[in-house]
């Protein structure tokens, strides 16, 4: 097992999924037929709440650390940059309906407190199968990270795709550095 120390980011990593089981759609379109759309999932310590443009205020102060884009670049978002962000994303696909979008505000059960997200873009590989391309990734609040609250929530929101048909054979893109920290998430999510 990969151990993360404290101050380490483990939201660097994007993973990158191989899967099968969902069909395009009849006309040749390059939406699906059977989008799922995000429940709540519960878990031992967490909630994953399907996003809403409601979840912005709460989740202003989780996105204001400057540590969250040392790797990714960019700033912590105003509210009204988050409020519109989040009203894109709620819509659940790209314009072209190629990508569809799969986003879940986490909150700790034990305060209630939103501590960051996890999502899910979805859409066709690139080879003639039917197959289904998954990029996941997440963010921690730096208060909560290297406490298991990322392996917890990607692997709930893994057993989640995988319920509703996305599922298959596992591989990464990396996107960031690969800190201690990611590789531990990825180790005890996906692997």
């Amino acid at each position: 097992m990969l151990s993360s120390t404290p101050g380490e980011s483990c939201s660097t990593l994007s993973i990158r999924s191989m899967h099968s089981g969902l069909a395009l759609e009849a006309e040749g379109r390059a939406g699906f037929s059977r989008r799922p759309h995000p429940e709540r999932i519960s878990t031992a310590r967490l909630v994953l709440e399907p996003l809403s443009v409601n979840h912005a205020p709460s989740m202003v102060s989780v996105l204001a650390h400057p540590s969250l884009y040392v790797f990714t670049g960019g700033e912590a978002p105003s509210l009204d940059e988050l409020q519109e962000r989040y009203a894109r994303q709620t819509v659940g696909h790209s314009a072209d309906e190629s990508q569809w979008w799969l986003n879940w505000i986490l909150r700790h059960t034990a305060t209630n407190e939103s501590i960051g997200f996890v999502q899910a873009t979805v859409q066709s590989g690139q080879s003639v199968q039917s197959r289904l391309v998954a990029d996941i990734a997440w963010v921690i609040s730096p208060a909560w990270q290297c406490k298991g609250c990322a392996s917890e929530a990607t692997t709930a929101m893994i057993e989640w795709l995988t319920l509703h048909e996305v599922d298959g054979e596992t591989r990464w893109v990396e996107h960031a550095p690969r800190t201690p920290a990611t590789l531990s998430v990825v180790e005890k999510s996906v692997l």
